[in-house]
């Protein structure tokens, strides 16, 4: 599974550098810039967007898919790890949904190959939205509006648990976060970054920080060993990748995060334990590399990290249609 998604990374990464736009600068550097998302079908992003907002595909009534991956947040919950059905805290912090669909996989420990199979594991999974597939599609049919809009969107009556997550899935393909002052930089705009910010850029390459963090998300496109040079320490149960393989090699190996729009995504890590940037940083320069940076070079990295928060999603909250006497009522409390 792993190298089929390295392949697929591998393909994207030499698509984006051949681009006739890009700069020579760009083409040199192991960032790329991000492009406007293209070739979206906007019906089916338009109901998925509903989607995405509805806590009806929660159990409670009361969760949807923002509430973990809030786009007025840098699509986190800034949360050390995310709180789900009842209150129950989750076991992993909640990745950014900006540029997700630029991972080669989702979720920390890559289980689902792409957007489409992510949207529906929150669904179904006990400790966040805590419903089921079934529950969910008896839920939205039962819904005038929303039986109208499938109709429309699909071309035929039914709901069914594959047309809800292509639909989530063609939304979350819209979060992308283009135009960041780095990519200015990159497309040739010397005045984009200052002095510390170039500086910043510096020592991340020649550290060693871009051989995982590289491509236009400046990560998510391979898995890592969180702990290197020195064993990462934590009680966070998450395994990382050998919950998906079984292999004893791939244990404490995560995806590695994208570093777009990274001052927003607070806190850092799968486990959610660095709090700041200057902590994130320090961690990742001991124990990653082996090197311990001075106060100045963790301020200049920092600084570069910063200018990777691009244009956020914009577009109206959508009206979500209303539930009538035979849909089912949210069980909060139950």
């Amino acid at each position: 599974m792993s190298i089929k998604f390295q392949l697929k990374a591998s393909v994207l990464a030499v698509a984006l550098a051949s681009l006739p736009w890009m700069s020579a600068q760009a083409a040199d550097e192991p960032i790329q810039p991000i492009e406007p998302v293209k070739e979206i079908n906007l019906a089916l992003s338009e109901l998925g967007k509903k989607l995405y907002f509805d806590p009806r595909l929660s159990r409670s009534g009361f969760i949807s898919c923002n509430s973990c991956h809030n786009l007025s947040m840098g699509g986190t919950d800034n949360l050390q790890t995310s709180i789900g059905d009842k209150w129950q805290q989750g076991p992993i912090n909640s990745p950014t949904v900006l540029n997700s669909s630029m991972n080669l996989a989702q979720f920390w420990d890559g289980r689902a190959a792409d957007l489409k199979e992510q949207a529906g594991g929150p669904i179904a999974n006990p400790g966040e939205m805590a419903f089921t597939h079934t529950l969910a599609v008896d839920t939205l049919s039962s819904i005038p509006g929303y039986r109208r809009e499938f109709r429309l969107v699909f071309g035929e009556d039914g709901v069914n648990i594959d047309k809800i997550t292509s639909a989530i899935a063609e939304f979350e393909k819209t979060l992308v976060t283009p135009n960041s002052r780095f990519d200015h930089w990159l497309l040739g705009d010397q005045d984009a970054l200052t002095a510390t910010e170039k500086a910043g850029y510096e020592l991340f390459k020649n550290s060693g920080c871009a051989a995982c963090h590289n491509g236009p998300a400046v990560g998510g496109n391979s898995f890592q060993k969180m702990g290197l040079v020195q064993p990462y320490q934590t009680d966070n149960p998450a395994e990382g990748l050998s919950a998906v393989t079984g292999k004893d090699a791939d244990r404490f190996m995560f995806k590695v995060p994208t570093l777009r729009n990274v001052e927003l995504t607070y806190p850092y890590f799968h486990d959610g334990a660095a709090q700041t940037l200057t902590e994130a940083v320090d961690i990742m320069g001991r124990l990653q590399l082996g090197r311990k940076y001075s106060a100045e070079e963790n301020a200049q990295i920092v600084a570069f990290l910063k200018t990777l928060t691009g244009d956020q999603p914009q577009f109206m909250l959508p009206i979500l249609p209303p539930s009538v006497d035979e849909t089912p009522v949210p069980r909060p409390f139950d």
